[in-house]
């Protein structure tokens, strides 16, 4: 198997919204898009499925070796061999992929985020830097369009927050900010016993205004002379939109349940955007 080989079938496997919107890509983007994505994956995994702490971190310690190594030697991870070519002919910055990888130990050492100003470093490193590395390969000519990605970052990663409240619960991670929690009446207890109060709709209406908040400014950043060459990205957009817009119909049910879009959808919703853009 070649390195974009398993860089296609990791992409493929994980069923995420993002793939969905790399298939009208031209092949040279595609490949590097779904290279960058399989990275994240790759180091995301790392965390979410490795039950010992020490084994995560040494295996993160060595995923930063592998990014030197895309820069200065040889890797010897496919994923990091797929993106020897592409983080030279797209100008992907070595920094942005250690922090996405910094991004990923924060969920060793912080379960509970004490405001939102902690949170949004923890959707920067995670969602803004992949958005910025993607508008790198999509390309553009107006540099506000780097703004439209770090917001798209952060409105994708809170989409993320709301809809997993329940299922970050049962990995014992709470995303929402804990200032917020208290100023609702919301306690660690009732997130964690699935109590799903007054005021946590409140609080969780609060979330989703946010949300929203940054996909308004996201959108109103990106010029229109970039609009066309910024469609995944607005597909993506309108998938994640879409999402939020699910929980908010099923009552934001989000401590017992996990709103998901059918394939059918997300791929309306992309083949809908790329014509609109």
């Amino acid at each position: 198997m070649t390195p974009d080989q398993y860089c296609e079938d990791k992409a493929a496997s994980s069923g995420s919204s993002f793939y969905y919107s790399f298939r009208f890509l031209s092949r040279d983007k595609r490949r590097a898009i779904t290279a960058l994505y399989a990275f994240c994956r790759e180091v995301d995994d790392v965390v979410d499925e490795c039950t010992d702490a020490s084994v995560a971190r040494t295996t993160l310690v060595w995923w930063r070796n592998e990014v030197a190594a895309i820069y200065s030697g040889k890797p010897q991870h496919p994923v990091a061999q797929a993106l020897v070519p592409i983080v030279k002919q797209f100008n992907m910055a070595q920094e942005l992929l250690l922090e996405i990888i910094d991004g990923m130990e924060m969920d060793l050492d912080h379960p509970r985020y004490a405001d939102f100003k902690s949170l949004q470093l923890y959707c920067y490193r995670v969602a803004s830097v992949v958005g910025l590395l993607s508008a790198e390969i999509f390309g553009y000519t107006n540099r506000d369009t780097l703004k439209y990605a770090h917001d798209l970052g952060i409105a994708f990663q809170l989409t993320n927050i709301i809809r997993d409240v329940g299922e970050d619960a049962r990995r014992n991670r709470i995303y929402l900010p804990q200032d917020e929690m208290q100023q609702f009446g919301v306690t660690t207890d009732d997130i964690f016993n699935s109590r799903e109060t007054e005021n946590f709709h409140k609080l969780m209406a609060f979330q989703i205004e946010r949300a929203q908040h940054f996909y308004r400014q996201a959108l109103a950043h990106l010029p229109a002379v970039d609009r066309k060459t910024q469609r995944t990205g607005l597909i993506m957009a309108a998938i994640y939109q879409a999402v939020l817009d699910e929980v908010i119909a099923s009552g934001c049910h989000v401590l017992k349940e996990r709103v998901s879009l059918t394939t059918r959808y997300k791929l309306w919703l992309a083949i809908k955007t790329w014509f609109k853009n």
